[in-house]
């Protein structure tokens, strides 16, 4: 019994850390977020909304993407972001921030897509975005 008591801590320790902590699992926007100035992300680069759990990149024709940064691993939030690669912190998987696509495993899915437009000459994303 003692051995079932010490897995508990432990088990609870690894969900904790990969559920973004503060008592709730980290999500994407569940309504439209202003992200900031449309200006923000030049053509071929991406910007990291810690906050929001979003990344926006703009293409080279200039048509903005933006995706949830909640590594569909194991649901840890991304936080870092190198150029236009995203990199989590739990495991080490890392996304392309313009393509969502998959660069290094755990991960094996693609993130999330979020609707993304410009309202105002400002970045809007999230549902009815």
């Amino acid at each position: 019994m003692l051995r079932g008591a010490a897995l508990v801590p432990v088990a609870g320790l690894g969900l904790a850390a990969c559920s973004g902590g503060g008592g709730g699992a980290a999500s994407a926007p569940t309504a439209p977020v202003d992200l900031g100035a449309e200006g923000e992300v030049a053509p071929g680069h991406a910007k990291l909304y810690r906050d929001s759990n979003v990344v926006v990149a703009r293409e080279a024709g200039g048509a903005l993407k933006a995706y949830s940064t909640i590594c569909t691993h194991a649901g840890c939030p991304i936080n870092k972001l190198q150029g236009t690669l995203l990199i989590c912190p739990c495991h080490g998987s890392e996304f392309d921030a313009v393509t969502g696509k998959v660069r290094r495993a755990p991960a094996t899915e693609p993130l999330t897509e979020v609707p993304v437009k410009v309202k105002d000459g400002r970045i809007v994303a999230g549902p009815a975005a």
